[in-house]
């Protein structure tokens, strides 16, 4: 794998301020890496090193990191969250789906349920899926009114402005699929048998939604790239790519964080003896 010049983040970063369009990403990232099975060598072992900085950011205790993983049906969420953190222990990683809400969350406001699950300090917190939907869903199913909506998209960007600075930093990451591969994928579903379980005939009624719902995506890219929470549109076509990206990213940004491991406090190794 040709290692594409760093960061890497900075190639699919939706620029906050300025106007987005999925038409001009590629879906199938094209020209990216060069062979398949070494990209698929450098992703094992950016999760690798993802674990070793993730074991430093437990340590360390102090920050967070929250990565949120939106895309349509088929995008490859689950498969993501597989190939980038599949070296993790389960201490100090936790993965959050969102699905739709219940009574309960319903009574409250709509990122009452999100921010009780945001990653602690010291903590690599996953959303599958997340508040987002709240301006997608939301919006093409008209869920909440336009003025609603509307208020919405500001009031995310307060709300991942307040977790920043609180120490969580947060990577957002769009997983940009094209029609005819959903379509692929959908039809795998439905004849391949391991697959059925994944399958929902309501998918294919949002399919149905497909310009809305991409419409749907390109405001809140456009509106909720900001500065301290940008968005990065990952190809997904190809999950091999999908997949090196979005690890190669992740590792970029933990060792930026550069978490360390903190010195003994209150004792002194060279002075304890184990007989």
């Amino acid at each position: 794998m040709s290692d594409p010049p760093k960061p890497l983040a900075a190639r699919f970063c939706a620029e906050p301020g300025k106007p987005f369009s999925l038409a001009e990403r590629d879906p199938r990232g094209n020209g990216i890496f060069a062979a398949k099975e070494e990209t698929k060598s450098a992703t094992e072992k950016d999760a690798e090193a993802i674990d070793a900085l993730q074991d430093r950011l437990f340590a360390e205790g102090k920050r967070a990191l929250l990565v949120v993983l939106q895309g349509i049906d088929c995008s490859g969420k689950d498969g993501t969250v597989r190939a980038v953190f599949n070296r993790c222990g389960p201490i100090g990683v936790r993965v959050q789906p969102f699905r739709a809400p219940s009574a309960d969350e319903l009574a409250q406001d709509y990122l009452w349920r999100v921010h009780k699950v945001t990653p602690a300090r010291g903590y690599i917190g996953i959303f599958n899926r997340s508040h987002y939907e709240d301006v997608l869903v939301a919006r093409v199913k008209a869920f909440a009114s336009a003025e609603a909506i509307e208020r919405r998209y500001g009031e995310i960007n307060a709300f991942e402005k307040m977790l920043t600075d609180n120490g969580t930093r947060i990577l957002k990451f769009m997983l940009h699929i094209s029609k005819d591969e959903q379509a692929e994928r959908l039809r795998e579903r439905i004849e391949v048998p391991e697959k059925r379980w994944k399958f929902n005939p309501a998918d294919l009624e949002d399919r149905k939604l497909w310009d809305q719902f991409m419409a749907a995506y390109e405001a809140a890219i456009e509106r909720c790239s900001t500065e301290h929470a940008p968005w990065h549109v990952i190809p997904a076509d190809r999950n091999w790519v999908r997949n090196a990206i979005v690890a190669r990213i992740v590792r970029e940004t933990l060792e930026e964080m550069n978490p360390q491991y903190p010195e003994p406090r209150g004792w002194d190794p060279k002075s304890v003896k184990v007989e």
